[in-house]
């Protein structure tokens, strides 16, 4: 069984950093490309970070956080990173992780990144 499980979101002021995590389990991680996602108050849920299962590991970003975000993972421990960085209000979101898998998707419970002074 699938199971995507975030941490590491919460307060932080307009300018600093934060890391979210997702612990993945119940499919072979490194073969798979892994999505972060992020859902605003009153916004759809958007893409906002790819990271690719090929031996030669793309990472694609929104422009919206391109420059500022950084996608990782580390297969041994099936775990997403996404270290965010310069972070703005507008950064201000429910945090997810996001697999699909046998043509059936998967999502985290997601995390809150609460960007304020």
């Amino acid at each position: 069984q699938v199971q995507l499980v975030e941490s590491g979101g919460g307060l932080v002021q307009p300018g600093g950093s934060l890391k979210l995590s997702c612990a993945a389990s119940g499919f072979p991680f490194s073969l798979y490309t892994v999505k972060w996602y992020r859902q605003a108050p009153g916004k759809e849920r958007e893409w906002i970070a790819s990271i690719s299962n090929v031996s030669s590991i793309q990472m694609y970003y929104a422009d919206s956080v391109k420059g500022r975000f950084t996608i990782s993972k580390d297969n041994a421990k099936s775990t997403l990173y996404l270290q965010m960085s310069n972070l703005k209000p507008e950064d201000t979101a429910v945090y997810y992780c996001y697999v699909i898998r046998g043509g059936d998707d998967y999502w985290g419970q997601g995390t809150q990144v609460t960007v304020s002074t």
